[in-house]
């Protein structure tokens, strides 16, 4: 074995790595508000929607296609250098992904992929190796563009379905309407679960075809292999069965409490921006789509939306590009210091101990099926609280000496 062929499986491990922490990130996306009123239970819910991930991975390719051929200037570099950038990138994007996750924030897991692999290239190239604009391509027109426009189309459509859904089942008994809605919960859920297989499992395909490209197996005019497609599937569909429970809890009961046909009219504008995006190639974010479809079914019914956590929220959207940014950077430096396999191993290396350390540190607060649906700083009577669920649960486990067991756990339907 060469040390170009071990320097691939690398990547391509990273890669799939990648996708699979992109599969428990977002898992959020699809399943929250469906786990949040009780329309699934949550091992249900996240087994559903790793079905439909991997279904959906095989839908489409256009968004490979941006990620593969918009974002890194091919002709300005290829061979062991293209892989040592698209390898950083990749670890960047996961480290964000996982620090994100520790704090149960819904921030993109696309920006982060993407953020890592601009770094990484800018570090590498400087700044004529990244296509920022170049027509319809490039970052402007690929990322930026989406990622401010997403959420905000995403609150309006699903504002507008929230109000619209309450004043057609005005003066029914109310127990009817949310028993109904949950079942309808099902199939808009399963849709967010599909939309989301078209969109970001193409992510991770797109980076193996640009590792495949630099080793010299491909040229950037074939097709995506069929290997390849499956390999992403199987990995973004393990990662959502895993269930981010920390960031499923910060959607569906951290920015808003909703009902079931709030989770139905969320769901639904989701899956429609999503699925619209994934058929024109943009490789949309979907956690911004989802969280401004929360947001908008709080604003449609007039419930209390926690504009803290919302603020959280987009301060670590903002951060997302420029973050995983730096980290590609840093990855692409040392491995390019080192040099050769020797730089590509310590960086892996150095990826594996961070990445254990961060989920050692999140065993200190587990959230799992037990808690999911517990909102920390909410009182007994519902009362909406504010604080920090890190905060909080550090004093909850600072002051008992063993397993909270105190906790009601949510009936679910």
């Amino acid at each position: 074995m060469t040390v170009e062929l071990l320097v691939l499986l690398i990547v391509i491990v990273t890669a799939l790595a990648f996708d699979f922490t992109n599969g428990f990130h977002d898992t959020a996306n699809a399943m929250a508000t469906s786990i949040a009123t009780g329309a699934l239970r949550p091992r249900i819910a996240v087994a559903l929607s790793a079905v439909l991930n991997l279904i959906g991975a095989f839908l489409s390719v256009a968004v490979a296609a941006t990620v593969a051929k918009g974002i890194v200037q091919l002709d300005a570099v290829s061979g062991h250098d293209l892989l040592i950038i698209v390898f950083a990138g990749l670890v960047g994007g996961i480290l964000w992904n996982l620090l994100t996750w520790l704090f149960g924030l819904p921030s993109s897991s696309s920006h982060a992929l993407f953020g890592g692999l601009i770094g990484a290239t800018l570090a590498a190239l400087g700044w004529s190796g990244v296509i920022w604009a170049d027509g319809s391509n490039g970052v402007l027109a690929k990322i930026v563009i989406p990622a401010v426009l997403a959420p905000i189309i995403a609150a309006m459509v699903s504002a507008t379905g929230t109000w619209l859904v309450y004043r057609i089942t005005r003066g029914i008994e109310g127990d009817k309407v949310n028993e109904g809605f949950r079942w309808g919960q099902v199939g808009s859920a399963s849709l967010v679960s599909l939309a989301h297989g078209t969109n970001d499992a193409q992510k991770t395909m797109g980076v193996i075809f640009l590792a495949l490209v630099a080793h010299g197996s491909l040229t950037k005019d074939d097709e995506m292999p069929l290997w390849v497609m499956a390999a992403c599937a199987v990995a973004i569909a393990a990662g959502t069965y895993l269930g981010g429970w920390r960031i499923i809890r910060t959607l569906g009961k951290g920015l808003v409490e909703i009902d079931s046909p709030q989770g139905l009219a969320a769901e639904s504008s989701s899956a429609a921006i999503i699925l619209t995006s994934a058929h024109f190639g943009l490789p949309l974010s979907t956690t911004q789509t989802a969280t401004g479809s929360i947001l908008g079914t709080g604003l449609g019914k007039g419930a209390e939306v926690r504009w803290g956590v919302m603020g959280r929220m987009v301060v670590a959207w903002l951060l997302t590009l420029p973050a995983a940014g730096i980290m590609g950077a840093i990855c692409w430096a040392i491995a390019h210091l080192i040099g050769g396999l020797p730089g590509v191993l310590v960086v892996f290396a150095l990826l594996i101990g961070l990445a254990g350390l961060i989920y050692l540190r999140s065993r200190r607060n587990p959230v799992d099926t037990s808690n999911v649906n517990e909102w920390p700083g909410d009182g007994p009577d519902g009362a909406v609280g504010t604080a920090e669920p890190e905060i909080i649960e550090d004093v909850r486990h600072s002051a008992s000496p063993g397993p909270d067991t105190g906790h009601n756990r949510s009936a679910q339907v």
